[in-house]
This record gives C-alpha cells, sequence and structure tokens, in this order.
C-alpha cells in the first residue's frame, strides 16, 4: 500500500479541483479541501463530507494560511473569462497571491506543490500546435490579461522558488477541459452550448465558428495531473495537459446539437477581444515524462457530461456573476 499523504487542494470544490479530491480521497489521502465558493459549488464535495479522510475550508487563497501538509494542489483561481474579467484586479491577486501563499506553505513544509496553469499563457499564438519551448502571444493590457498575465506570473514565482529555495515543484498547462460538474453558467463553449441545447434556447457563437478548440475530457485530465505530482522529480515542468483532437467551435455546436436532439439553431455574435482563434496542445513532452496521452473521444465526452447536465436542476445554481 503506498504512503497515506496529507494533501491540501486550494480551489478543491471547484469543476477540476473536486475530481482531485474525490481521487485522493479514494485513494486513501488526507485531503483538505480549500475553497472561497465564488465560482465554485459545495454540491461538488457534497458526497466527500462526512468522510473521515476529507476535510472542507472555507477560506481565500489571497489570505495567508497555516496547515501541515505533504502535498499542494494549487488549483484556485476563477477559470471563464466572464467570471476572471468580473473582478480583475482579484482575478490577478488570486494568481500572485494565491501562489506566493502555497509556495510559502510549501517550503515551511517541504511540501511538493502542484501549480495549475493554463493554456492562455501563450496567448492568442503564432505557433501552432504550441509546445512549451514557445514564449507566447499575449497582450499585458488587455482584458484577458489579468488571467494570461497571472497565470504567467504564478509560473515565474514557481520556478524562482524552486531555483532559490529547492522548493519541489510541478506545473501544468491545462488546455481546455469539460465534464461533469462544469459550473452551467462558466460561460464556456460546452457548458454554454449543453444547457442551450437542453432548453431548446439558440446556440449562441461569437465570431463566425471557425476559430478551433482542443477539448479535453475531465478523467483523462486528472489522471495527467496525478501522474505529474507522483512523477519524478527530475521533471518538474511546465508540461502542457490537453486533447489534441482540434474541432471548430461551429463543430461542436453542431455536434451537441446532434447528441441532444435539440432543435436549437445558430446564432452569431461579435467575437470579444483577443479570443485566442487557435488552440492545440503539442503533448510530447507529456507523452514522454508521463506516459500519458487523453484515451476519450469527443463525442463519448460529450454524451456524458449532456447526460449530468440532464440529470441537474440548472435553477438550483447561482451565476457567480452577472456577466451570464
Amino acid at each position: 500500500m503506498s504512503q497515506i499523504k496529507r494533501i491540501l487542494v486550494t480551489g478543491g470544490a471547484g469543476f477540476l479541483g473536486s475530481h482531485i479530491c474525490e481521487r485522493l480521497v479514494n485513494d486513501g489521502h488526507d485531503v483538505i479541501c480549500l475553497d472561497n465558493f465564488f465560482t465554485s459549488q459545495k454540491s461538488n464535495v457534497l458526497h466527500l463530507i462526512g468522510k473521515p479522510n476529507f476535510e472542507l475550508i472555507r477560506h481565500d487563497v489571497t489570505h495567508p494560511l497555516w496547515l501541515e501538509v505533504d502535498e499542494i494542489y494549487n488549483m484556485a483561481c476563477p477559470a471563464a473569462p466572464g467570471h476572471y474579467q468580473y473582478n480583475p484586479i482579484k482575478t490577478m491577486k488570486t494568481s500572485v497571491m494565491g501562489a506566493i501563499n502555497v509556495l510559502g506553505m510549501a517550503k515551511r513544509c517541504n511540501a511538493k506543490v502542484l501549480q495549475a496553469s493554463t493554456s492562455e499563457v501563450y496567448g492568442d499564438p503564432d505557433v501552432h500546435p504550441q509546445p512549451e519551448s514557445y514564449r507566447g502571444n499575449v497582450n499585458p493590457i488587455g482584458t484577458r490579461a489579468c488571467y494570461d498575465e497571472g497565470k504567467r506570473a504564478a509560473e515565474t514565482l514557481f520556478f524562482d522558488y524552486h531555483r532559490m529555495n529547492n522548493v519541489n515543484i510541478r506545473v501544468v498547462r491545462i488546455f481546455n477541459t469539460y465534464g461533469p460538474r462544469m459550473h452551467p453558467f462558466d460561460g464556456r463553449v460546452v457548458s454554454n452550448f449543453i444547457r442551450q441545447a437542453l432548453a431548446g434556447e439558440d446556440i449562441t457563437i461569437f465570431g463566425d465558428g471557425s476559430q478551433t478548440r482542443s477539448f479535453c475530457y475531465r478523467d483523462d485530465l486528472v489522471e495527467a495531473i496525478i501522474r505529474m505530482m507522483n512523477g519524478s522529480d527530475d521533471f518538474v515542468g511546465p508540461v502542457n495537459i490537453g486533447n489534441q483532437g482540434e474541432f471548430t467551435i461551429k463543430e461542436l455546436a453542431e455536434q451537441v446539437i446532434e447528441l441532444t436532439g435539440s432543435k436549437s439553431k445558430i446564432v452569431y455574435r461579435d467575437l470579444p477581444s483577443d479570443d485566442p482563434k487557435q488552440r492545440q496542445p503539442d503533448i510530447t513532452l507529456a507523452k514522454k515524462h508521463l506516459g500519458w496521452e487523453p484515451k476519450v473521444p469527443l463525442a463519448e465526452g460529450l454524451k456524458k457530461t449532456i447526460e449530468w447536465f440532464s440529470s441537474i436542476d440548472v435553477s438550483e445554481y447561482r451565476a457567480p456573476t452577472p456577466n451570464y
């Protein structure tokens, strides 16, 4: 049996954080889930409350915290554009102060710490697909910069703590991910399209729908994150985690309409500023160092996500910001 560890998951009640908590609890570890419940739902971890190896703390990661842990998964930050743009200063603080706080704890406890970074560090890329060596094309004063530059700054802090203080770090760059427990009002294309299709509403595409994304199912992504945390200390990242299958937004909308059997029509709106035209990961490093690549095809993942959306009462979910 593997050694039982004390593990902190910040943003642990969020979409990905809750699945990481669930996986770690099932593996027998002592898990502390920390969340301020801005864009997350307590219902995401309700099934874990009461288990002897799970603890839930309401706390904002921008404020210092003192815990004794062996590992930290730093998943805390609003990740949907409408949510992170609602309070851009707070978004930047979450990335920067949050990183400083978890890195300080990791240094004190001699804990291993993983940063959930993002494909948004590449901005609107002029290299396709994006390898980890690509430094990005980010507008530092645009409306998305609070998230893009916040995550870039967090990566800087992680590597400086690693170089200066020998903190044992891991950095993963997460590309578009979807699956059950996505917030119905997170404003992302998968949740938007499924919610609109199930309600028989028009499906809204921003731009002409030719922009591309690569969609990774949540089970594949969680597996990669766990492998990265448990992998060799010789490979700290950054490493791209995502699905290399590339689809246009229009193709995604058409798949959702077909899989839901909806009579929804597609309508087009203006494209927001600094919205990337292409997004596809180069996962060569993940294959080499983690022995990982995604297994769930888009159609199969969408079916499971649609089933989950069909099982919930959307009215019980509060839109975190007025943007959606």
